[in-house]
C-alpha cells in the first residue's frame, strides 16, 4: 500500500506544530516515514507526554514512608501493613466518551483496571467521577445514560465491587462530559511488577486479545479541542469486551507466578506504540518489533495501524526466555494470543520491521524521556470581588432545592446499575460519604473517595486545589479511617491559553500544599487538558481520589443515627456562602470566592474525629450545601426526623471547611465536649434526630415528602 504523502495538513492532523515537526526533521535526519510520523504523533502528544504539565507535576509531594511507588508506573503502590500493598489509580477517557458514550466509558474501566492488575494486583474496588452539561441540553440524557451503562456493563461483567464516585451537572460541560474511572487492589509488598525492561535479547511477547482498527489515533484525538467535525472521530473510540478482560486478569496474575515476567506494561493510550517505548526508555534498552508476528484480527492492516491501534485487553512483556514454554502455556490455557513480537536491544533504538521492510528506525529516548517540554505561559485567576448580600431564604424551600437538583440529589439510579457487593468484601456502599471494602481474609478494612468542587477551583485555583484534597481528608477521616495517599486526575481545558494555564498552575499549588500537611502525598494520576468544545472550556475539575486504611473492622465510625441522639459540628462556622451551592441552585448566582481552606485545622479535625471513634454513632463532613443538606442525608439515610436549632441561611447553608456532623447519644456527646476541650477545638450542639418532621429554625417539612422529593428526582432530571 502507498503510504501518504508528508504534507502540512497531514502534519496538523497529527496533533504536531510546526516546531515540532522541525524538530522531528532535526532528530531522524530525513523525513519521516507515515508510520514514524504516526509514532511520534502517539508519543509527543499531551496525553502520552505530558508536555505542558511535567513542569508542575514534578513540584508534587510523591513520597513518604508509606510509599511503594510513586507516579511514573501503571499505578502507584502503598504499604498497608503485614506485608500487604493497595495498589491503585484514576485516569480519564473523557473525549472517547463524549463520543460514544457506552464504549468510551466501558473501555476507561477496562483500562484502569488493567493499570492495576499489570502492577500484580487483583483490583478490588472501583470508582468513578463524572461531570456532565445541563440536564435540559439535548444530549445530557443520552450521555449519562450510555456513560453510567458503559461503566456498569464492564465493571459488573469484569466482577470488582464500584464503592463510590460522584456525579455533577453544570453548562460547562454541554460539549465536553468527564469520565474519570477509579481502580485499587490488593497484592503482597514484595511481589510488585514494573514495567522497566532489562536484560538484551530478552523476547518481548504480546499478551490478550488480537490487534484490529479500533482506536487508531485515540490518543491524539485525546490531547485535541473539539469542533464541528467531532462525528469524523467516532472511529477513534475503541471497543471493550470485559470478559476478555476477565481471562487477562486472571492469565496475567497467573503467568506472574511463573517467574518469567521480567518487565510489563498495559497497552493502553498509543497502544503498542506506548507500551514498548515506556519499557524500553524505563529500562534504558532499546526495542526491535516484528509486524508480522502481531496477532490480528482484520485483514490487511498496516504497520501504522498496528502500531497506534488502541484495541482493548492487550499487554506487552519482557520474557525470561527460559521460561517461555510455561509461560505460553498459561496463556493457551485461557484461550488468550501470546506471540513473541520482539526483542530488547544494547542501542537507543526504536526498530519497526514488518515482513523484513523497516518501518520505523528512531531513537527510543527522543519518543519518550526526552521528548518535549513546555513552560506554558500563564497568569493569575483574579481575585473573585466580594459577595453581595444574599437574601434570606426560607430553610425548607432552600432544602427543597438543593434535593430537586440533581447535582445533590440521592444517586441510587446511577449506583444502583452497579454491583456494589460482588467479591463479598463490601462493607459500605455508596450512599453516604467514602466506599469501605474488607481486605480479604483480614480484619482491615480500606476506605475511598473521590472529590472536587469545580465552582472553587475555577473562582480560586488554589484555594479550590487544597478543598479538593481536603474533603477527600475529610470523608476519609468521616468513617474512620487514616488516609494513606492520593492519586489525581486534572481535567483542565486547553493549557495554550493562558488563563487556563494558570487556573492549573494554581490548582497544582493547592494539591501540593494540602496533601503534604495532610500526608497524603500523590502516587499516580492522569493529566486530561484540551476539554474544549468550539473555544469554551470545561470547569477546572482536578478530581483527587484518596484511600485511606483502618487498621480494624471495629473501628469503622458507622450510619448508626437513632431517634434522640444529639448533632453536634466540630469545626467553626462563619456562614461562608461565595460559591455556594445554595447561591447557585436557589439565586443562580456563581459569586464570590472559595472557602478559605485551614490545612491545621483540617489535619486537627481529623485526628479528633479518628481518636475519638468511640463515641460517635455517625459522622459526615459538611461541604456542598452545608449545615441543612448534610444533616438532612444524615436523617433522610437512618429514617429519623431531624431538628436544628439554627433557622439563618448563613449558618445552615454556608460552605466553612473543616467541619464534620456527628450523631451520637447524650453521655457519648458530654465525653466529646470534654474531649474537645482538651484538645483544643470546636465542638458545639447544632440540634437532634428525632421524629418524623425536617426543622430547620421555625421552618418545618414532612421527612417523608422531602425523602421522595431527594429519591426521585435524579431519574426525573435524567433517567
Amino acid at each position: 500500500m502507498q503510504e501518504p504523502a508528508i504534507t502540512p495538513d497531514l502534519i496538523a492532523s497529527h496533533g504536531l506544530s510546526p516546531d515540532e515537526y522541525a524538530r522531528i526533521l532535526q532528530i531522524v535526519g530525513r523525513e519521516p516515514s507515515f508510520t514514524e510520523l504516526g509514532i511520534f504523533s502517539a508519543m509527543w502528544n499531551e496525553h502520552c507526554s505530558y508536555k505542558s504539565s511535567k513542569k508542575w507535576l514534578r513540584t508534587l509531594p510523591t513520597t513518604g514512608p508509606q510509599v511503594i511507588c510513586g507516579p511514573g508506573e501503571n499505578a502507584g503502590v502503598v504499604d498497608i501493613g503485614d506485608g500487604q500493598a493497595v495498589v491503585f489509580k484514576m485516569e480519564s477517557h473523557n473525549h472517547p466518551s463524549y463520543i460514544e458514550p457506552y464504549q468510551g466509558a466501558a473501555t476507561g474501566m477496562g483500562g484502569i483496571l488493567r493499570d492495576v492488575f499489570t502492577m500484580g494486583a487483583r483490583p478490588v474496588a472501583a470508582m468513578n467521577s463524572l461531570s456532565f452539561g445541563e440536564p435540559s441540553h439535548p444530549k445530557t440524557r443520552q450521555l449519562v445514560n450510555g456513560v453510567v451503562e458503559g461503566i456498569g456493563g464492564y465493571g459488573n461483567c469484569f466482577g470488582v465491587p464500584t464503592v463510590g464516585g460522584e456525579v455533577r451537572f453544570d453548562p460547562a460541560y454541554n460539549g465536553n462530559c468527564l469520565v474519570n474511572a477509579f481502580a485499587a487492589g490488593l497484592a503482597d509488598a514484595d511481589k510488585i511488577f514494573y514495567s522497566a525492561a532489562s536484560g538484551v535479547g530478552m523476547p518481548v511477547v504480546y499478551l490478550g486479545a488480537k490487534t484490529g482498527r479500533d482506536g487508531v489515533g485515540g490518543a491524539t484525538m485525546a490531547s485535541a479541542e473539539f469542533d464541528d467535525t467531532i462525528e469524523e472521530k467516532r472511529p477513534t473510540v475503541q471497543v471493550g469486551d470485559p470478559f476478555t478482560e476477565k481471562r487477562l486478569m486472571e492469565a496475567t496474575l497467573e503467568l506472574m507466578q511463573t517467574g518469567a515476567v521480567i518487565s510489563i506494561q498495559d497497552m493502553g493510550a498509543a497502544g503498542l506504540t506506548c507500551s514498548a517505548v515506556e519499557m524500553g526508555d524505563k529500562g534504558n534498552l532499546g526495542v526491535r518489533l516484528d509486524l508480522e508476528n502481531v496477532p490480528v484480527r482484520e485483514e490487511a492492516m498496516t504497520a501504522y495501524e498496528m502500531m497506534l491501534s488502541e484495541s482493548q485487553e492487550r499487554m506487552l512483556m519482557v520474557l525470561r526466555p527460559e521460561l517461555e514454554t510455561e509461560a505460553k502455556a498459561v496463556f493457551d490455557k485461557w484461550d488468550l494470543d501470546f506471540a513473541i513480537v520482539g526483542e530488547t536491544v544494547a542501542e537507543d533504538r526504536f526498530l519497526v520491521l514488518y515482513n523484513g521492510e523497516v518501518k520505523a528506525d528512531l531513537p527510543l529516548k527522543t519518543l519518550a524521556g526526552t521528548a518535549p517540554e513546555y513552560d506554558r505561559p500563564w497568569v493569575e485567576t483574579p481575585c473573585a470581588p466580594p459577595l453581595a448580600e444574599v437574601p434570606a431564604v426560607d430553610p425548607i424551600d432552600g432544602l427543597r432545592a438543593l434535593i430537586t437538583s440533581p447535582n445533590y440529589a440521592a444517586k441510587e439510579w446511577v449506583y444502583t446499575q452497579y454491583d456494589t457487593m460482588v467479591m463479598a468484601d463490601t462493607v459500605r456502599i455508596p450512599g453516604i460519604g467514602a466506599g469501605i471494602i474488607r481486605v480479604h481474609g483480614t480484619d482491615k478494612a480500606l476506605a475511598f473517595t473521590s472529590d472536587v468542587t469545580p465552582r472553587y477551583v475555577k473562582a480560586n485555583p488554589v484555594e479550590g486545589g487544597k478543598q479538593a484534597v481536603a474533603e477527600a481528608y475529610r470523608n476519609l477521616s468521616a468513617v474512620g479511617a487514616k488516609p494513606l495517599a492520593t492519586t489525581d486526575n486534572l481535567n483542565f481545558g486547553n493549557p495554550e491559553k493562558p488563563e487556563i494555564m494558570g487556573q492549573f498552575v494554581g490548582a497544582i499549588k493547592g494539591i501540593g500544599e494540602a496533601v503534604a500537611a495532610l500526608d497524603m502525598p500523590i502516587v499516580s494520576g492522569n493529566v486530561s487538558l484540551y476539554n474544549e468544545t468550539d473555544g469554551a472550556a470545561i470547569l477546572p475539575t482536578p478530581t483527587i481520589g484518596a484511600v485511606g486504611l483502618i487498621d480494624s473492622l471495629e473501628g469503622i465510625i458507622g450510619c448508626d443515627v437513632r431517634d434522640g441522639h444529639v448533632a453536634l459540628v466540630l469545626g467553626e462556622t462563619t456562614g461562608h456562602l461565595g460559591q455556594s451551592a445554595l447561591l447557585a441552585e436557589v439565586y443562580n448566582r456563581i459569586e464570590g470566592d472559595a472557602p478559605p481552606v485551614d490545612l491545621a485545622l483540617e489535619k486537627a479535625h481529623g485526628d479528633f474525629i479518628r481518636a475519638n471513634r468511640a463515641h460517635i454513632k455517625a459522622c459526615t463532613d459538611l461541604s456542598d450545601g452545608g449545615l441543612a443538606l448534610a444533616a438532612f442525608e444524615m436523617a433522610e439515610a437512618a429514617g429519623v426526623g431531624l431538628c436544628l436549632e439554627a433557622g439563618d441561611t448563613a449558618t445552615l447553608f454556608g460552605e466553612d471547611q473543616g467541619r464534620y456532623l456527628i450523631a451520637c447519644n447524650f453521655d457519648q456527646a458530654e465525653a466529646l465536649m470534654i474531649a474537645a476541650n482538651t484538645a483544643g477545638v470546636t465542638l458545639q450542639t447544632v440540634g437532634k434526630f428525632t421524629g418524623d418532621t425536617v426543622w430547620l429554625g421555625h421552618a418545618s417539612a414532612p421527612l417523608a415528602e422531602l425523602s421522595a422529593t431527594f429519591r426521585e428526582s435524579f431519574a426525573n432530571a435524567v433517567a
